[in-house]
């Protein structure tokens, strides 16, 4: 199938591949040597209050991943 960029390098891609991918929003978007590669995505959305909310209640701070990051690496 055939189709065109716009003058905002946007594409429309052909209803009849829509149709084979119910509920797709968003794609990942690849080149790889010259070709173009399209992988649908699903995105979850994420209530981030609670998120923060469940890192202040455990005590957790930025410096958290780089400890555990530190610790994971000195039980090699």
């Amino acid at each position: 199938m055939l189709t065109k960029i716009t003058s905002k390098n946007q594409v429309t891609i052909p209803k009849k591949i829509m149709a084979q991918l119910p509920d797709v929003e968003y794609f990942d978007v690849e080149l790889d040597e010259g070709v173009i590669i399209l992988r649908p995505v699903q995105v979850l959305k994420t209530n981030l209050k609670q998120v923060r909310a469940k890192i202040r209640k455990l005590g957790l701070s930025p410096d958290s991943v780089e400890e555990a990051i530190e610790w994971a690496r000195s039980k090699e």
